[in-house]
């Protein structure tokens, strides 16, 4: 679908979003589950950073490359198949997942579609083990010093980009506040980067109704993260979704809606 000068674009656009680049030095994963420990900081490491297995300190997205390839795949397919919808993606960082599906619709030419960017913009909330068990296993608000970027930020990353405009729509606040009544009517490609239970339940709850068949949901952390395995696992129980799972990096999944 893509000419080459489509195709270098979105190349060029994939190393800058994750800033490949000039390839900055990043937090270190807590290999050891001691939060207390803080976040140190490693250099640049090739392998962590196309795995997404690192939290750089400049880059705007911190999915690697082999989950911008697959939001591309994505997101390019739903073009071509003519499914209807726009683009969202729940839990956003420093917005380059978005900027980057943004950048999409731009080389595509696509102008009746709208990227979705839904974030708390304050960082990850503390679980809440009574409703939501094993939250508190993902400790993760100790860091929002590092996850909480503001939604003004955010806006300035997209405008540095020169994609800030009517086809970007912000959705601020937690995710069963804002949600509920987001006003999307359809949605072909649905990222969710929420982290914990309580997020990604929220976002499948409210938002996957919305996926048309033909649509798309990727989820960045079900590997990685417990809480967020069990949400997807209970949601497709609950609502007898047999749509197979595809493993994108070790990290991230995705699938297709059929029916």
């Amino acid at each position: 679908m893509a000419d080459t000068a489509q195709a270098l674009y979105l190349d060029l656009m994939k190393r800058v979003v994750s800033n490949t680049i000039y390839q900055d030095a990043a937090h270190g994963w807590v290999q050891d589950r001691d939060f207390e420990a803080g976040l140190p900081k490693i250099g640049y490491d090739a392998e962590l950073r196309a795995g997404g297995r690192d939290i750089p300190l400049v880059a705007h997205t911190m999915i690697g490359r082999k989950r911008l390839d697959n939001v591309h795949d994505c997101v390019e397919r739903v073009l071509r198949d003519g499914v209807p919808g726009d683009l969202v993606e729940t839990g956003v960082w420093r917005g380059g997942t978005t900027i980057f599906m943004r950048a999409l619709l731009s080389a595509f030419g696509v102008t009746d579609r709208t990227v979705w960017v839904a974030d708390s913009f304050e960082g990850i909330p503390q679980g809440d083990p009574e409703k939501y068990p094993g939250d508190e296993l993902a400790p993760l608000h100790r860091y929002n010093d590092v996850f909480g970027v503001p939604l003004e930020t955010v806006q300035e990353n997209f405008r540095r980009y020169g994609l800030l405009d009517g086809q970007v729509r912000f959705l601020k606040g937690y995710f069963r506040d804002t949600l509920p009544t987001a006003p999307m009517e359809r949605i072909a490609v649905l990222r969710l980067d929420g982290d914990l239970f309580e997020s990604t339940m929220d976002a499948l709850v409210h938002l996957y109704p919305k996926v048309p068949v033909g649509g798309y949901v990727i989820v960045d952390d079900y590997r990685a993260l417990p809480p967020c395995r069990i949400a997807v696992y209970q949601y497709r129980r609950e609502h007898g979704i047999t749509d197979p799972i595809q493993e994108i990096d070790g990290v991230g999944v995705f699938w297709r809606r059929t029916r």
